[in-house]
């Protein structure tokens, strides 16, 4: 696994996004957390036309990134990106951030850093790396053990993925189509637990 700078990116690019709280402490403390965050994404990636009009200059350009799956932890949170022009992760990352940071130092009247320092990433150099974090990615519920099955976590995209359920905010047949159905991956996703949880160090070492 290698870090890449966050300022390095390219159009076309996967990448795996993550962060957490600073000193460890949670950063989502209710659903209502974990909706403004999403919130936030969702504007900055599919913008409505309502707020195209009114908040113009607050949200990216429509486009300019392709979410393929997510999970909210309770103390950290996971992306994976697909850059879509010259415009920078950090550009989006920084936007969600930011205003997620503020909202949450306003209503629980806190000040100082939510987050522990920039947001790390490593980029996805292949196909097999691409559906393997994914997994990673929608098992990290069930290997902290908040949940026995992943698709019973609500921040997570994965219900979306093996459900079909409207998953607008996920651009999910990036990976869907490479195993023919939601089915596929989902055995795909479930033979990958024993291997996800017997790496515990890997979640470590992507966040220390």
């Amino acid at each position: 696994m290698k870090y890449t700078d966050y300022k390095e990116s390219g159009p076309g690019e996967y990448f795996h996004i993550f962060n957490r709280g600073n000193e460890k402490t949670n950063i989502f403390l209710d659903k209502d957390d974990f909706s403004f965050f999403l919130l936030r994404l969702r504007q900055n990636l599919q913008p409505s036309d309502k707020e195209k009009k009114t908040c113009r200059n607050r949200f990216l350009p429509e486009g300019s990134f392709s979410l393929v799956c997510y999970c909210l932890m309770p103390n950290h949170f996971h992306l994976l990106l697909r850059q879509n022009n010259d415009l920078r992760t950090g550009t989006l990352i920084s936007r969600i951030c930011t205003s997620y940071s503020s909202y949450f130092n306003k209503k629980y009247r806190r000040i100082g850093h939510l987050f522990q320092d920039k947001f790390k990433q490593t980029i996805i150099d292949n196909n097999e790396y691409l559906v393997w974090v994914s997994a990673y990615i929608h098992q990290n519920p069930k290997v902290a053990g908040i949940v026995k099955i992943p698709e019973d976590y609500l921040w997570s995209s994965y219900s979306g993925f093996i459900s079909a359920d409207n998953n607008l905010l996920c651009d999910d047949r990036i990976i869907i189509d490479q195993f023919g159905d939601r089915k596929e991956y989902k055995k795909f996703v479930d033979s990958s637990y024993d291997t996800i949880k017997d790496k515990k160090d890997v979640e470590k070492l992507l966040l220390d």
